[in-house]
């Protein structure tokens, strides 16, 4: 797999799509951070970090659930996900110049110097950075 977050992406859009509740995907420490991520925006109920151990191969994988969350009414509350910056072609922005997100409607999530957060905190600390999604 060449891209990882773009398949934790559309992994998460084709679920909400679907109505489902959880998801599961292949676990790294920037899937986990992308999750805390949309945790703490609200997007997703929460996440969870499961050990698989296969009896065949004797190999443990790591399978990263996340819970999705959906409104009163059953609306989605995730209603787009974008990948911006992808193996192919890095998309850099500077610390004035972090985009916002349907008008500040949405998330940017991006990866700087001082870790993955969104495009708002790297704005407020004074730090540009790769941008690795968008989120509406």
């Amino acid at each position: 797999m060449t891209d990882p977050i773009a398949d934790m992406l559309t992994r998460i859009r084709n679920a909400v799509g679907a109505k489902h509740t959880r998801v599961d995907m292949p676990s790294s420490r920037m899937k986990m951070e992308i999750a805390r991520i949309l945790q703490d925006e609200g997007y997703i109920q929460g996440f969870k970090l499961l050990d698989e151990a296969s009896t065949e191969t004797s190999v443990q994988t790591r399978t990263l659930r996340l819970f999705l969350k959906y409104g009163p009414h059953g609306e989605r509350l995730i209603t787009g996900v974008e990948r911006i910056s992808r193996p192919g072609r890095r998309v850099y922005f500077g610390k004035e110049d972090v985009p916002e997100v349907l008008g500040g409607l949405g998330t940017s999530i991006l990866t700087t110097s001082r870790g993955v957060m969104t495009g708002r905190a790297a704005a407020k600390a004074g730090v540009g950075g790769e941008v690795l999604c968008n989120v509406w």
